[in-house]
């Protein structure tokens, strides 16, 4: 063969490899960017939903997190008839507003209800970001708020897609978390980024999540393998554990919830939500989704006399969100 077409397919070859790494270290770089820049300000951020709109009692609180210059962002439902405390946990870059429906139907059935914004997110945009990393230590700043506020209180937490993961990390770790409301978790961190880096490029994306973890501990100082509910969500027995997924759900495929109900140990449920997208169940049926959730929790924590009855002054006739 001539010695110049060898040379020729050679550097034909090579140019190939190259684009390839290239394309490689283009998609993983783009993919921490999108896990961890900072969100831009919109002039929309504080025209949100908030408590006032469903006419439930709250406070504005600020939520400690050990350090001075860090604090997050909450609101604080009170039943002071009752110890017993749900923590509502958003999703990626979500915010404590967009839970103000489950919150409010909670604290109607007689819960005080604590709903935050993670460090980064909601109100507390303009800081990088994790997905469920660097998250886990707000849920604990949360927990330890709800705790301090009433000693000895019976907790609960219900979360939604990165919220659900946090949810069943913070519960496997922190055993005051009596009981866990999970809508919509994934089950490892590697898998969620691999299935959506495959299902925006149309490519296998497993080969690009190793480029990705490389820009990850760069830029957050983590890896996907650091953030796997599915490794302790074994953990979380003999305490209730109540997994809710829609099988029409594409950004976390519902596998996921069958992953991680199979781990888990008993007492435990599975509830498929046929025909819902992601963290769709909801929205499906209003009054039966707050119904059946706020069932679960109740039985968990132990019913208080008198829960769920009218404080003096709640506005009777609003619904929630």
């Amino acid at each position: 063969m001539d010695r110049r077409l060898l040379r020729g397919l050679a550097l034909t070859a090579g140019a190939s490899v190259a684009a390839v790494a290239a394309t490689g270290a283009g998609v993983g770089y783009y993919v921490a960017h999108v896990l961890t820049a900072p969100r831009r300000p919109n002039p929309m951020d504080d025209y949100v939903m908030t408590p006032f709109e469903t006419g439930v009692l709250f406070e504005d609180i600020r939520i400690p997190t050990g350090q001075e210059e860090r604090t997050l962002d909450g609101w604080w439902f009170p039943r002071p008839e009752t110890d017993r405390v749900i923590i509502g946990l958003t999703g990626f870059r979500g915010a404590k507003s967009e839970l103000v429906g489950i919150g409010s139907a909670l604290w109607r059935a007689g819960f005080n209800v604590l709903l935050f914004d993670y460090h980064g997110h909601g109100a507390g945009r303009g800081a990088p970001v994790t997905l469920a990393y660097r998250e886990l230590r707000d849920v604990y700043a949360a927990l330890d708020y709800a705790l301090e506020r009433i000693p000895g209180a019976r907790v609960g937490v219900i979360g939604f897609s990165m919220g659900a993961a946090l949810a069943i990390l913070a519960a496997a770790s922190r055993p005051e978390i009596q009981v866990v409301v999970a809508d919509s978790p994934f089950a490892t961190h590697a898998d969620v980024v691999s299935h959506n880096i495959a299902r925006t490029i149309r490519l296998p994306g497993q080969p690009f999540l190793v480029t990705a973890d490389y820009f990850l501990e760069r830029r957050a100082g983590y890896r996907s393998r650091d953030v796997a509910p599915l490794r302790v969500v074994g953990q979380i027995a003999p305490r209730p554990l109540l997994l809710i997924h829609g099988t029409a759900d594409a950004t976390i495929p519902v596998s996921h919830a069958q992953r991680l109900y199979d781990a888990a140990g008993e007492p435990k449920e599975l509830w498929l939500a046929s025909g819902a997208g992601h963290c769709g169940a909801y929205f499906l049926d209003r009054p039966g989704y707050c119904q059946r959730v706020c069932a679960f929790l109740a039985c968990a924590l132990d019913r208080d006399g008198g829960i769920g009855e009218p404080l003096p002054g709640e506005h009777e006739g609003l619904a929630f969100q």
